[in-house]
C-alpha cells in the first residue's frame, strides 16, 4: 500500500533509515525541514515552529505524517535554553502540525508521533507498561506528556493516531551506542552509578520496521512502547558490549556523584531508568528482528572484532 509520507525530523537518527527503508518498499518520503532540503535527496517543504509556519503544499502532499522531530535530548547541558529548546521542538511543533491541519483541505490518514520512554521518570525494577502512571516532576516526563497530548489532537481531526513511546534506539550512526562503547574501546569502560538501572533499548532497524507496521496495519491505534522485549540493567549493558568488542572492564563502577557533576540535570537520564514492557506490541504480531540486547550488539560490532 505504498502512498506519500511527510516525516519530520528526516534527517535524524531515525528519520534517515526510515526514509530508506520507505523508498525501499516503494513509497514516496518527502521532509519538513527548517531547511531548504538541496543538499537532501527527498523532496523537502519548509517549516518554521519559531514562527508557527508550514508551506501549505506539505500537508495537501502527503497520505501519512510522522513526527519525528524533538531537539536532541542529550546534545548538551540541560540550561534553561536548552531545556525549552528539547520541550518546543517537540510540543509546539506538534502543535503546529495540527493546527495547520485543522486550516487545510487535506487527505492525511494517519498521524504517526514519536514520544519516549522518560514519561515513566526512574521505574526502578518495577515493569511499566502503556497504561502506568508517568512519573511527577520530571523534567522529561513533563515534557513527554505534553508531546502526547499534541499528538492526540489529531485523533479530534478523525485522523488514526498512533504514538510510540521509545526507548534507547541502538544504531553505530548515532545515538546512545557510540557514546557507550568509546569508553570501553579506549578500556575505561565501567558501569554508570549502581548499574542496577534499567535500559529499555530497540536496535534502529526494529524501531524503523515498527513505524512502518504502523502505517500498513490499521489496528494500531493509541500508544506504544517502542522497545525490545528483554530489556537489560545499565550493568549487564556494559558487560555484554564490552564482550561482543573483547575489551576488558576496569571492573569500577562511574561513581553517581562525577556524573552529577558534569551533566548536572541531565544525568538523571543516565543514572535512573525504567524497565518497559514490549508486550502491547508484540499483541499486533509484530515480529522483532532482534529481540536480545547481545544479537542488536553483534549485528554492529561482529564484523569490527
Amino acid at each position: 500500500m505504498a502512498g506519500k509520507i511527510l516525516i519530520t525530523g528526516g534527517t535524524g537518527l531515525i528519520g534517515t533509515r526510515l526514509s530508506e527503508m520507505l523508498i525501499d518498499l516503494g513509497y514516496e518520503v518527502a521532509h519538513l525541514s527548517r531547511n531548504n532540503g538541496k543538499q537532501s535527496h527527498y523532496q523537502t517543504f519548509k517549516w518554521d515552529i519559531e514562527n508557527n509556519y508550514i508551506e501549505e503544499k506539505a500537508l495537501t502532499y502527503t497520505d501519512y505524517i510522522i513526527n519525528l522531530a524533538g531537539a536532541g535530548v542529550a546534545d548538551g547541558k540541560w540550561t534553561d535554553k536548552r531545556k525549552h529548546e528539547i520541550r518546543d521542538s517537540r510540543v509546539h511543533g506538534t502543535n503546529l502540525l495540527i493546527e495547520q491541519l485543522k486550516k487545510t483541505s487535506h487527505h492525511v490518514k494517519g498521524f504517526i508521533s514519536a514520544s519516549a520512554v522518560g514519561i515513566y521518570g526512574n521505574s526502578g525494577e518495577r515493569l511499566v507498561a502503556e497504561e502506568s502512571s508517568s512519573a511527577e516532576n520530571d523534567f522529561l516526563a513533563d515534557v513527554c506528556r505534553d508531546w502526547e497530548t499534541a499528538a492526540n489532537q489529531a485523533r479530534n481531526l478523525n485522523i488514526r493516531t498512533v504514538i510510540f513511546r521509545i526507548g534507547i534506539v541502538l544504531s553505530k550512526e548515532g545515538g546512545a551506542l557510540p557514546q557507550l562503547a568509546k569508553p570501553i574501546k579506549l578500556m575505561v569502560g565501567a558501569p554508570l552509578g549502581s548499574g542496577r538501572q534499567y535500559i529499555s533499548w530497540i536496535h534502529l532497524d526494529d524501531m524503523c520496521r515498527l513505524l512502518i507496521a504502523a502505517l500498513e496495519d490499521h489496528q494500531f491505534q493509541g500508544v506504544y512502547n517502542a522497545v525490545a522485549p528483554h530489556p537489560v540493567t545499565n550493568e549487564e549493558f556494559t558487560h555484554q558490549l564490552a564482550e561482543v568488542l573483547h575489551k576488558p572492564l576496569t571492573g569500577l563502577k562511574v561513581p553517581a556523584f562525577g556524573l552529577k557533576l558534569m551533566l548536572g540535570e541531565m544525568s538523571e537520564t543516565v543514572l535512573g531508568g525504567s524497565r518497559v514492557s514490549a508486550n502491547k506490541v508484540l499483541q499486533t504480531g509484530f515480529t522483532y528482528e532482534y529481540n536480545y540486547l547481545e544479537e542488536a550488539l553483534e549485528s554492529f560490532y561482529v564484523k569490527e572484532a
